[in-house]
């Protein structure tokens, strides 16, 4: 499946006209036409605009995955520390919270 077409899922997904798109990543309703029927690439930036206002990956736009979220996104690395934090030692939590400072202070090389 080529981006455009995902695009246009995406659109129709959130219940959205190519109006509406248009007017979110900055274009012609004409222009984001183009971008949904494969007739002009795309810049790199309204992609990314897109991924963001989706809320999925520039992989799923990019038709390079079939999973929407965003895997590797802050939020989820955020939630991956502070469980893994959660499940050391008391031994371990303070020898990964005084790395952690050293690596603040540029104290580890």
């Amino acid at each position: 499946m080529g981006y455009y077409q995902r695009l246009k899922d995406l659109k129709e997904d959130a219940d959205l006209t190519q109006k509406d798109v248009a007017e979110i990543i900055g274009v012609s309703v004409n222009h984001y036409g183009k971008y949904e029927r494969g007739e002009t690439d795309i810049p790199f930036e309204k992609v990314i605009a897109l991924a963001d206002y989706y809320g999925v990956s520039l992989d799923y736009i990019a038709g390079r995955t079939n999973r929407k979220s965003c895997s590797g996104s802050i939020i989820e690395k955020k939630a991956d520390i502070s469980d893994i934090y959660h499940r050391l030692s008391e031994k371990d939590k303070g020898r990964l919270e005084l790395f952690a400072e050293m690596l603040i202070n540029k104290q580890l090389i």
